[in-house]
């Protein structure tokens, strides 16, 4: 018995409309769901990123236990080994940061960037992990 994915991952944002346009319109993402001033949830491939409003969420989950850290963390989203130039040129265009680009002994290529709220982002290829998509 092992999991077969990871299906969901959730990150705590100060500002949901911020996030939403970043997530909308600089990654592409779709909104699933939305809660004004509480969450915002988004699909990304055959999983789920869960956009929790720290202030309101991080000590009231309800029944459920916190979902997220007080610090920034990291999330890395998988890109085309095809369309990392197109990335490169589109972060650039949107105003984002390229914090750091790095070339893996596998093969693989990341470039890493901030969101409004300070999580640390990565768009990688697959080969950076030796994973097929």
């Amino acid at each position: 018995m092992k999991p077969l994915a990871i299906i969901e991952t959730c990150l705590y944002v100060d500002n949901l409309q911020l996030a939403e346009d970043f997530y909308t319109q600089v990654l592409g993402l779709q909104i699933h769901s939305h809660k004004p001033e509480r969450h915002l949830f988004l699909r990304c491939g055959k999983g789920m990123l869960l956009l929790f409003n720290a202030s309101v969420t991080s000590s009231t989950m309800g029944t459920l236990p916190s979902h997220g850290t007080k610090s920034n963390t990291h999330l890395a989203f998988a890109i085309a080994e095809d369309e990392l130039e197109l990335w490169r040129k589109h972060l650039g265009e949107a105003g984002v940061k390229i914090e750091k680009e790095q070339a893996w002994p596998s093969g693989g290529y990341s470039l890493y960037f901030r969101d409004p709220a300070g999580n640390s982002l990565e768009v990688t290829t697959p080969s950076t992990w030796n994973i097929s998509l």
